[in-house]
This record gives C-alpha cells, sequence and structure tokens, in this order.
C-alpha cells in the first residue's frame, strides 16, 4: 500500500529556466543542486513545493516533451494568489491555456504550459468541494 507521493519528477532542456518558473510562479525552494555530477540519469535539482504538506519536487537534464497534453500536475492555491501569479506566469512569458468549463462551487484554475510542454494547473477549490457540488448536480450523495 502506498502512503503517498514520494516526488515528482521532470525532464526539462534548461535547469536554470524551469528553476526560474517554479520559484517565481510556484514558490518552491531549492534544496539540492547536482551541478556537473550525475547520480542519476542527467544533471538534477530537487526542490520543495508547498508550505502545508511541501511536495519533493526535482528537474532532470533532458529533452523535451515532443507535444502539450492535458496531462498536468495541479497546485492549491488560495483565491488571493490568482493575481500575483497570474503576474508571475506572465512576466515569464509562459503560455496561458484556456480552462475547462465548469460549474460554479468547483473552484477557480490558472492553466499554464512551461518551455519543455509540461502542463500546470494552480487550482483553488479542494477535492471535498467538487464532490459536493457534483453531487448536488446530480442530486445525490457522494461515496
Amino acid at each position: 500500500m502506498t502512503q503517498g507521493i514520494s516526488h515528482i519528477t521532470l525532464i526539462v532542456r534548461d535547469l536554470d529556466r524551469m528553476e526560474e518558473i517554479l520559484v517565481a510562479v510556484l514558490g518552491a525552494q531549492k534544496i539540492y543542486d547536482s551541478g556537473e555530477d550525475t547520480f542519476s540519469l542527467s544533471r538534477e535539482r530537487f526542490f520543495l513545493v508547498g508550505d502545508k504538506q511541501p511536495v519533493w519536487f526535482a528537474i532532470m537534464e533532458g529533452e523535451r516533451l515532443p507535444f502539450r497534453s492535458y496531462n498536468h500536475i495541479a497546485f492549491k492555491i488560495d483565491e488571493a494568489e490568482i493575481g500575483p501569479c497570474l503576474n508571475a506566469i506572465e512576466r515569464l512569458g509562459l503560455d496561458l491555456r484556456d480552462g475547462r468549463s465548469r460549474v460554479s462551487g468547483e473552484g477557480q484554475s490558472i492553466y499554464f504550459y512551461d518551455d519543455d510542454n509540461h502542463m500546470f494547473e494552480l487550482h483553488t477549490g479542494t477535492l471535498e468541494d467538487r464532490l459536493k457540488r457534483y453531487a448536488e448536480g446530480l442530486g445525490r450523495k457522494t461515496v
């Protein structure tokens, strides 16, 4: 049985650029830089993302994804952070993606792509909010 997420690893062409994105948009804190050493497949850096339950986030040097998809990693933010996050995304020249249609009460989202075609979501809602709202729409309780 798993205990939760250990870490998230993304392959990126430019470690410096991805560090800039992680720090400016997600408030990441760098905790390790391999420099020219390669203990794994390539040079890598580790970050902690989030303040309540930090996630170990690893980036490794390599080739970018060949295309964009809806596969993404979503991070929880407060509604008050929407403006500052959008400003950081725009300042870094990242591509915003139009969000999907939503029902009221499931939270707001900002979707954006990094330079390597990874999509990120910044989301204000919770699983509980979404399940409650979906159950209301269907007229039944959630599991």
